[in-house]
């Protein structure tokens, strides 16, 4: 997914959650609604989210220094996480309290239409964003379903904005039956019990947003068709013959850093082997263009195998001390 794409969604997603946080303060000032004032903090967080994932890509968009000679793209990885982080602190963390206190204490709404009206509103706000935010993650899901697409994407802020709408979908859901089973079924805890709920859907997105850009931290591998295809280039390449290894990482979402270890004939010159490096080189990058840094390793096959071996009984001997 493309700058454009991502900050486009996450422009449409920061206005929605500002101005539809505003009126649900003012609807729980109004109605004392515990539903509506975790909902109301929920939009207030995403909106603060947005600000925070718009910071990670302009951060991310620096160049390389002496200090990180390999850029800043990974800096937007950080930041998604932190997002997570927020809405399971800030977001469920203070709506499991307001629902708490409303089942200890509970009491009656005011005004509880004025809900109604900000909850309508809301959803339809919502949905736009959220319509938004899933056409352009449709952009680059292919044929895949909708989690193995978020498990693939290497951009963050693309699914944290979908996942955040869904999350304010089912807040929104859920603070709606809330507020209606207080109002017309006279069941005062009801409203409590709707912000705990809201409080259970913003952990269990955060901790699935946790997980996706943990493994983006940590350094993910380029897809499965990207590194296919680099070993069709190279097995052409007749000067080669064998590919001791291809290893691959993304330092942000269209930013590929990856290693050769190529096994080249024997009877080749210095000159001959270097252009043909050249030559890989040009033709890995000229057909993906995301892999931005490509190192090439010349190096027997026997070397080769003796240099893991010796890795692996290395690591093993580290294991057990």
């Amino acid at each position: 997914m493309a700058a454009k794409g991502s900050k486009k969604v996450i422009y449409a997603a920061l206005a929605g959650n500002g101005l539809i946080a505003i009126t649900k303060f003012g609807a729980a000032t109004l109605t004392g609604s515990s539903a509506m004032l975790s909902e109301a903090i929920h939009s207030l967080v995403d909106t603060g989210n947005q600000g925070l994932l718009l910071y990670g890509i302009k951060r991310s968009k620096r160049p390389p220094d002496a200090a990180h000679p390999f850029g800043y793209g990974s800096e937007l990885y950080f930041w998604a996480f932190v997002v997570a982080i927020l809405i399971f602190g800030l977001g469920a963390g203070i709506s499991f309290y307001e629902g708490v206190q409303k089942l200890l204490h509970p009491h009656p709404l005011k005004d509880p239409y004025i809900n109604y009206i900000v909850l309508g509103l809301a959803m339809i706000f919502e949905a736009a964003a959220w319509y938004i935010a899933y056409k352009e993650f449709g952009k680059v899901r292919g044929n895949f379903g909708l989690f193995e697409a978020v498990q693939r994407s290497k951009d963050p802020t693309i699914f944290t904005v979908l996942f955040e709408d869904t999350a304010a979908m089912l807040g929104l859901i859920a603070a709606l039956i809330g507020v209606a089973c207080a109002d017309f079924l006279d069941i005062a805890w009801a409203d409590g019990a709707a912000s705990v709920a809201i409080g259970v859907i913003l952990a269990g997105t955060a901790a699935v947003l946790a997980y996706e850009t943990k493994g983006l931290l940590i350094g993910e591998a380029a897809s499965r068709e990207l590194t296919q295809g680099v070993r069709g280039i190279v097995g052409r390449a007749k000067d080669v013959r064998h590919i001791n290894e291809l290893r691959s990482m993304h330092m942000a979402p269209n930013d590929i850093l990856m290693a050769l270890s190529l096994d080249f004939h024997d009877e080749l010159s210095a000159g001959r082997v270097e252009q043909t490096i050249f030559k890989l080189e040009k033709d890995i990058k000229g057909r993906f263009p995301d892999v931005r840094r490509l190192y090439i390793e010349v190096q027997s096959k026997d070397d080769h195998h003796r240099s893991v071996m010796t890795s692996r009984r290395e690591r093993r001997r580290d294991q057990k001390s």
